[in-house]
């Protein structure tokens, strides 16, 4: 059972050591446990000091491609390198690397794909009240969504297996913590999470500048989840008011009808009026039928990836024991 480890990194000179320091060395059930880190377009020492770790892979990205872009090179390169088990932390050491045993622990069990920290949001001193509104918020519409039951989708510490990991293809540019969790559980992954505390924040978040930022961004990525997975139901509910508003002009008009006081010309306005909102309506219902459409097709060529990845990875296993095999044949005979 193969372990990996992997940290997201953009100018992480200062906080690399620390987090490195507490990761795990050994775990009961996993046979080795390696380490990766993805630098995404530092412009600091991190590459370098991640080799004088010790660190035993490093992905580079030559232009700063943001979390998401990270996140995903490092289930990539892991899946590549032969990882059973993936563990995502964040290099800035907010997350204590003692809490892995007990993330893994459910997918070694068998009992999980997906394991998610919860970081206890109510318990963090250092989080605004519309933070931690916005994360309670963020978590109640991906359970919603996903058809889970993550207590704190925002938490970027957790592990994958490696079905899990061949089955998640980030599509944001922005962060990959709640589209993951939604995607696992439109793909029937079993998800469980652990509490966990964190480390004092040692700086500011690079992902968002101040709470206003933070707040746009969550309440644009909700939406956009909303949307892409859930695109009928999406505009049905944004079809629903003007149905209504469009329904209680007609019945006025009919009101007014049966009380004699619709003569010629007159309320005709509520007519239109009711006419146009309803129309709108129908529109938004299309809408939601066309994307309705392109989700399933998505998930076609989400499949089709899925099998082309597995088929991938098994071809190189293959490829890596027969070479260990003709090695070993060749040094039996010298």
């Amino acid at each position: 059972m193969k372990l990996i480890i992997q940290l997201p990194c953009l100018n992480e000179e200062e906080a690399l050591p620390q987090a490195v320091r507490d990761l795990p060395k050994a775990i009961p059930g996993v046979d080795t446990i390696e380490r990766l880190i993805i630098d995404d377009g530092s412009t600091d020492k991190t590459v370098e000091v991640a080799r004088r770790l010790g660190i035993e892979h490093v992905v580079k990205h030559t232009t700063n491609k943001g979390l998401a872009a990270a996140f995903q090179s490092g289930l990539n390169a892991s899946l590549q390198l032969g990882a059973d088990i993936i563990v995502n932390t964040d290099a800035d050491n907010q997350y204590p690397g003692r809490f892995i045993p007990e993330l893994v622990e459910p997918i070694l069990a068998g009992q999980a794909d997906m394991v998610i920290g919860d970081r206890q949001v109510h318990h963090i001193g250092e989080f605004s009240f519309s933070k931690k509104l916005l994360q309670k918020m963020g978590s109640a519409v991906v359970r919603y969504v996903s058809g889970t039951d993550v207590p704190d989708a925002p938490s970027g510490f957790r592990a994958l297996s490696r079905e899990a990991a061949l089955r998640i293809n980030v599509l944001s540019g922005y962060t990959y913590t709640l589209e993951t969790i939604v995607q696992a559980g439109k793909n029937n992954l079993t998800i469980a999470h652990v509490p966990i505390e964190t480390n004092p924040k040692v700086r500011d978040s690079r992902l968002v500048k101040g709470n206003l930022q933070y707040v746009l961004r969550s309440m644009t990525t909700i939406l956009r989840l909303f949307v892409l997975y859930e695109p009928l139901r999406t505009f049905a509910y944004l079809g629903v008011p003007f149905l209504l508003f469009g329904a209680a002009l007609w019945v006025r008009y009919l009101v007014f009808a049966a009380m004699g006081e619709a003569g010629e010309g007159a309320h005709l306005s509520s007519v239109v009026a009711g006419a146009v909102s309803i129309l709108v309506a129908l529109l938004l219902v299309s809408l939601g039928l066309i994307g309705e459409l392109l989700a399933t097709n998505r998930r076609i060529i989400e499949q089709a990836l899925y099998y082309t990845k597995r088929t991938a990875l098994i071809d190189e296993k293959i490829e890596r024991e027969s070479s260990a095999t003709l090695k070993g044949n060749l040094k039996g005979r010298a």
